[in-house]
């Protein structure tokens, strides 16, 4: 399990999501996402499952301790879902967002996860870019998923070889 600290270039760092963060993490939501941000009780609760061991999240956060984004894992075996992943504007272009989404693919692996899926906006290009580029690959479309209307692409990315018998599907055999 990745909790630690991860030093970024240009003074960036990105470490566990508390309590204390949600303020600056649903201000930044509420200026990506205007349409379909996450509430702040959202928020509250899913940190409230880290202690389950099916969430983890984390912030990236600049020298001065602002927030620059922040991103979300679910983990019920066998599959890991990514909750949420969101950079600011300003910070964009700098491999955070890669960053974020590498650490959430590890987690998921470390905790053996069979596969990792999320939801993105099918009018998201940029974050679909980020996602193909990372391994992850369209495999249904969700119509009017989110509250304006617009569809979601479900994609996933195999941890594993998913045709591969698993000591389950032996038992059973």
């Amino acid at each position: 399990m990745s909790t630690g600290t991860h030093e970024e270039p240009a003074a960036t760092t990105v470490r566990a999501m508390t309590e204390d963060d949600v303020a600056a993490v649903l201000a930044l939501e509420q200026r990506l996402f205007p349409h379909d941000a996450w509430p702040e009780s959202f928020f509250r609760e899913e940190l409230a499952e880290v202690a389950s061991g099916t969430r983890q999240y984390w912030v990236v956060v600049d020298a001065d301790g602002a927030v620059l984004g922040y991103a979300g894992l679910m983990c019920v075996l066998p599959l890991a879902d990514v909750q949420t992943l969101a950079v600011a504007p300003e910070a964009q272009g700098r491999g955070l967002g890669t960053r974020l989404l590498r650490l959430l693919v590890d987690t998921a692996a470390a905790r053996r996860a069979d596969q990792v899926l999320l939801e993105v906006r099918a009018d998201n290009p940029g974050a679909q870019a980020l996602y193909a580029r990372e391994g992850f690959a369209a495999i249904h479309t969700r119509p009017r998923y989110y509250p304006d209307g617009a569809d979601a692409l479900i994609m996933q990315k195999p941890l594993r070889d998913l045709d591969a018998p698993t000591s389950a599907s032996t038992l059973r055999s």
